[in-house]
């Protein structure tokens, strides 16, 4: 809903389509301030995870001893948890950092490209902090990032790859992967097994080719073109909603931003007293013939009027027809029937029950003041509005949560999404309509006096009530002294109290 909108991110450039088909934003790539020398090694893949997070264990262990610092990636809490554990039976120091530890994120992620490092991460954790290298590690190779499967989203797996080689620094990065991996095992796995086995590479020894990471890459984008679907789809859902949201909002904003409502507000009546004249309202009759009595009761319901079919009467048109109804300025002219009686068409009736809604609005406006139904025809319209929109969004959501199963009768359940959401939001703008009318025409002032008058019943009967749980509740006075549990019975028997009457 913004007018402009911008953004910045090291990763944005795989979601350059998204980005585009969604927002309609373009994707602009900024070269870096220093050229890139961060090697990015092809993926070693193994046939079983426990043989690939073996040679990954092996790797960090050569490097810790060289000194040069390791960021080692995981795709979840329990991985790093168990090389953790892998890492401390063989005596390497090292750090681990997941959503336990997200208060010292930064401190530890600092601290990754110092001489000696190992330090174990999710994929997600510490982006956006800069890890400076320590002194010699430069000459050792940069800090090095094993990443120890990949990720569905290319960008995570970039924004692992990213946290080495900053500003021009040295670094490396490399892939552990196996064909038990979830990516490789849904994508391509069956075709990588058959060329391990042809190529006859025997157990712990490592497919490192270019080509599979391309194999990868190219599973990636199809996990992602998915995901993308997905989103599209919620968009397209969402769009519906935010089409009506801004319909409300501006309803929102305009009385928020005037103190008068009041060309509003007649509007509002003359559409509304109009509605229900037309429903009413039979061009194969004449109005004698119509149920007036209907109409008249419909009118009183929305608009807390008193009137009868007597309205409708000849007499009243024919003395104010030339007078009062011609000068109204809310007339509005409805084409007569063919039917109708001489001296009472269907435009002159409805012209007369709008004249009367309209007395009985310049009725309350006398009775309460301007300057006081001004403010609250504002409150009314704001409350109306908010109460029914959030009745509004929670149906919205029913009807959102129900929608999939139209599939199974032939149908587009985003179309009918569409087309009942758009019926539920018109219901909604009538009966805000309803509502608000309905309240401002049966609103009435009270004065101080008349809150007194009437909460003084209710004093006298709190007063009462405290006056009679007071006699209620006065001690109760002994005629006799108490009787002990073990003193003798007063009956004679010879037995305890506690044993006789007082069992």
């Amino acid at each position: 809903m913004y007018d402009k909108l911008s953004g910045m991110t090291g990763t944005a450039a795989t979601e350059a389509a998204e980005f585009k088909k969604i927002y309609n934003l373009d994707v602009l790539v900024i070269p870096t301030h220093r050229p890139m020398i961060r090697k990015d090694m092809p993926d070693v893949i193994y046939k079983t995870k426990k043989e690939k997070y073996e040679a990954a264990i092996k790797e960090i262990i050569q490097l810790h001893k060289k000194g040069q610092p390791v960021l080692v990636g995981t795709i979840s809490i329990d991985v790093s948890e168990d090389l953790s554990r892998q890492l401390e039976k063989r005596g390497i120091k090292h750090t681990v950092l997941n959503a336990k530890h997200h208060k010292a994120e930064a401190e530890i992620v600092a601290a990754a490209g110092q001489r000696g490092a190992v330090t174990i991460s999710t994929n997600m954790a510490g982006r956006g902090t800069d890890i400076v290298l320590g002194e010699g590690v430069k000459e050792l190779g940069g800090l090095h990032i094993l990443g120890t499967s990949r990720h569905e989203s290319r960008r995570i797996d970039n924004q692992l790859r990213g946290r080495s080689g900053r500003q021009g620094d040295e670094g490396s990065s490399r892939f552990y992967l196996s064909l038990e991996d979830d990516l490789l095992r849904i994508f391509g796995g069956e075709r990588i097994t058959k060329i391990m086995d042809r190529l006859g590479i025997d157990e712990g020894e490592p497919i490192e080719h270019a080509l599979i990471s391309r194999a990868i890459e190219n599973a990636q984008s199809k996990v992602e073109g998915h995901n993308f679907e997905i989103r599209k789809q919620l968009i397209e859902y969402d769009d519906v909603m935010n089409q009506q949201r801004e319909v409300i909002y501006r309803q929102r904003r305009q009385a928020l931003q005037n103190d008068n409502l009041k060309n509003e507000f007649l509007q509002m009546i003359e559409e509304r007293c109009w509605a229900i004249f037309e429903e009413f309202e039979d061009s194969k009759l004449p109005v004698s013939e119509w149920d007036l009595q209907g109409l008249c009761e419909s009118i009183n319901r929305q608009f807390n009027t008193n009137l009868d079919v007597s309205i409708f009467s000849d007499d009243p048109v024919s003395e104010n027809s030339d007078s009062e109804l011609s000068k109204s300025p809310l007339e509005i002219s409805k084409p007569s029937s063919d039917h109708s009686t001489p001296n009472l068409d269907a435009a002159t009736a409805g012209n007369i029950l709008l004249q009367k809604v309209m007395d009985k609005y310049a009725e309350q406006e006398s009775i309460i003041g301007e300057h006081e139904l001004r403010q609250l025809e504002k409150y009314i319209m704001l409350k109306t509005v908010d109460t029914l929109w959030k009745e509004h969004l929670l149906n919205m959501d029913h009807l959102k949560e129900g929608i999939g199963l139209r599939s199974y009768a032939q149908q587009n359940p985003l179309v009918i999404y569409k087309k009942e959401g758009y019926e539920m939001f018109q219901g909604l703008i009538d009966r805000i309509k309803e509502e608000t009318l309905e309240i401002l025409f049966r609103v009435q002032m009270v004065h101080h006096d008349d809150i007194q008058r009437m909460q003084r019943p209710k004093n006298e009967k709190l007063i009462l009530s405290h006056s009679d749980e007071s006699q209620v509740n006065e001690p109760v006075k002994r005629a006799e002294p108490k009787i002990g549990r073990n003193d003798p019975c007063p009956c004679g028997s010879g037995k305890k109290y506690k044993k006789c009457c007082g069992a």
